[in-house]
């Protein structure tokens, strides 16, 4: 029998009792029910808020376990060459480097794209022009040359 079944057992075996509402023993008795009855009721928030946090949990570990194939896709499984620091041109399509503008010294991301193709890009603290020369090292491993 779950918590508020049994609370609301007890409840009608004390109405059943026909007990004197007068005295001080029937008080006290249903002070103590009140009591038990605010407790399922705390007990109760508590386990809607456990499954709420739990539910949220998932999804983290979710997006977590999301983030960590990203981030693993360097290289297949049998390349031994990679590490945390990989630097292969395959890590991802995403890829971003970050830039240091020479007139006012900010430090900025841009893409991969914007870097390999079209080569510059505007400041976003100072709007200065800037060319971009960033040379891109492959990974030299053997098991690396032959995925490409």
């Amino acid at each position: 029998m779950e918590t508020i079944e049994s609370l609301g057992y007890l409840k009608g075996l004390l109405d059943g009792l026909d007990l004197d509402e007068s005295k001080k023993e029937t008080k006290a008795i249903k002070a103590i029910v009140d009591v038990l009855n605010n407790i399922v009721e705390d007990i109760d928030d508590v386990t809607e808020g456990m499954e709420l946090l739990a539910e949220q949990i998932d999804a983290v570990d979710e997006d977590l376990e999301a983030v960590e194939d990203y981030l693993s896709d360097c290289c297949d499984d049998d390349c031994d060459c990679c590490d945390d620091d990989c630097d292969c041109d395959d890590f991802d399509d995403m890829a971003v480097f970050g830039i240091e503008c020479p007139y006012c010294g900010i430090e900025f991301d841009v893409d991969e794209d914007t870097v390999l193709n079209e080569g510059e890009v505007d400041c976003p603290n100072c709007g200065e022009h800037l060319e971009l020369e960033v040379e891109v090292e492959e990974c030299e491993c053997d098991d690396c040359e032959e995925q490409d």
